[in-house]
């Protein structure tokens, strides 16, 4: 069983800037070892190691990992405790920002991403790993319950959306358990939960284009209480998306990933013919 440091004894306090609340229930640190259950080949990299309450188990699990971590008066507790880890590597900076290829030994190794993710980062932690998902075999992340009930949501429900869908269109999306506030310190104001992530080796329903299929997800989602006749009408008219054999009176949280793919396939269609027509008339001019 790991032993998590308490961040008091070393005079580091959680900062809201970095959203920061370490985990330390040992039952609940040892429940998502067992979840990623890493290997010695494997290329662990650790999201935001805090104080090395997870760290420090992963390694014992595997041998090697490599942190990013953006708080730098973290950096030498960590670098203080797994001193006698010769394949620990810390990276000083901003997640959103880092070349994870650079830890990539050969080309057919895939990244195993570990993160207790601050919530005002999340999502756009998870948007970036996503559009890198052929580098990734796995994501195990710590975040609030109601951001993970919104990437495992299904049509009709009220968590459905953009973060979803796009999720689901690369992963398969696996939330696994429940992370009361008491195992946190500070604790939170509401409950957390551990998702897996697993991008697809060939994805279910391959847009022509995902740039295209984000853009109608966006545009869909922007006003979701209405209608898709109007949120998506400066993409396709009524008589367009009703020739696709959709109904353009349903709301956005109606519609499937596979309804969303097959819009944004007419869009990008669409978009290629005006492009055409454009460079034949540019050229008869």
């Amino acid at each position: 069983m790991s032993k998590s440091l308490n961040p008091n004894q070393h005079g580091h306090k959680a900062r809201k800037r970095f959203g920061q609340n370490f985990l330390h229930d040992h039952y609940v640190i040892d429940k998502i070892v067992r979840a990623i259950n890493p290997k010695p080949d494997d290329c662990l990299v650790e999201i935001g190691p805090g104080m090395g309450a997870l760290t420090e188990p992963l390694l014992e699990a595997s041998g090697k990992l490599n942190v990013v971590e953006l708080d730098r008066d973290l950096i030498p507790i960590l670098r203080t405790k797994f001193f006698n880890y010769p394949d620990f590597n810390i990276y000083e900076g901003d997640a959103l920002k880092f070349d994870f290829r650079q830890l990539l030994q050969h080309d057919t190794q895939q990244l195993r991403i570990v993160g207790n993710l601050p919530y005002n980062i999340s999502t756009p932690l998870i948007f970036h790993f996503l559009s890198h998902h052929t580098l990734v075999q796995d994501m195990h992340f710590m975040l609030q319950k109601e951001v993970v009930d919104r990437l495992a949501a299904g049509p009709g429900c009220s968590d459905y959306g953009r973060l979803g869908i796009m999720a689901q269109y690369y992963c398969k999306v696996s939330p696994l358990f429940i992370v009361g506030p008491g195992s946190f310190n500070p604790p939170p104001k509401v409950d957390s939960a551990i998702v897996r992530l697993e991008p697809y080796d060939e994805l279910p329903y391959p847009a022509k284009d995902a740039r295209v299929l984000q853009r109608v997800v966006r545009e869909a989602f922007s006003m979701r209480r209405k209608t898709i006749r109007n949120t998506l009408k400066k993409l396709l008219s009524s008589d367009e998306i009703e020739a696709l054999g959709l109904d353009t009176s349903l709301r956005p949280e109606r519609l499937s990933l596979q309804d969303y793919v097959l819009i944004a396939d007419a869009v990008y269609d669409k978009q290629q013919q005006e492009a055409a027509a454009e460079t034949v008339k540019s050229e008869k001019v």
